[in-house]
């Protein structure tokens, strides 16, 4: 059910799903922004993206989207790769930064649902549940290495001479495949991937 349809026909659980939705995007491109900061680039902060204002954030289509469908995106953080020393290794760790972030909430959200709401019931045990799906399939998500996701600029940067060049190349491609993989829940595996080696790390913690 698309996030309008949800405020309409159930204002709390609306609110609980589109807070972590809206701000597990933002962290992500904000966690892009710090990294290119770290690395030398100072494109985003300058423009004022190392924000959690959501309104320097939000993209009109993608926010449409996420209304709408459930899943969207904010404006991508501007990074002048450039400005990235050491460059290949900036280009990395700023595509993976991202990924990173979405990752360590997921960690967190499912931590705290095994430490204060073993049982799984309660408004607690639900939106701590929520937080981890989007921060899981948003990192998931990102894994693609199909351009533009993160996970093809992390190949990118691995790789050099001809893989390069095709990824480049097939980047016209990369939004409507993505679109099919979405709408056939091709994700879903990999989703349970992350969970599973989250909650094994977890277990290992919290025995």
């Amino acid at each position: 059910m698309g996030l309008l349809r949800l405020l309409l026909h159930d204002p709390f659980t609306f609110a609980l799903l589109a807070f972590p939705l809206l701000y597990s995007i933002i962290l992500h491109e904000l966690a892009h922004g710090w990294v290119a900061l770290r690395m030398g680039d100072p494109t985003a902060k300058l423009q004022g993206r190392l924000s959690l204002n959501p309104l320097r954030h939000l993209d009109p289509i993608g926010t449409l989207m996420l209304f709408v469908f459930g899943f969207g995106w904010a404006k991508p953080v501007p990074v002048n790769v450039a400005n990235l020393r050491p460059l290949r290794r900036g280009f990395i760790l700023v595509s993976a930064a991202g990924i990173a972030a979405n990752t360590a909430v997921a960690f967190f959200a499912l931590f705290l649902q095994r430490w204060l709401a073993p049982g799984g019931v309660g408004v607690a045990a639900a939106f701590l549940y929520i937080l981890a799906h989007v921060n899981l399939m948003l990192a998931a998500f990102n894994l693609i290495p199909i351009p533009p996701l993160d996970g093809s600029k992390i190949l990118i940067g691995l790789s050099s001479g001809p893989l390069q060049q095709f990824l480049l190349r097939f980047e016209r491609y990369g939004f409507f495949i993505v679109l099919a993989m979405l709408a056939f829940g091709l994700l879903d595996p990999l989703i349970r991937l992350l969970r599973s080696l989250l909650l094994a790390l977890i277990g290992l913690l919290l025995p």
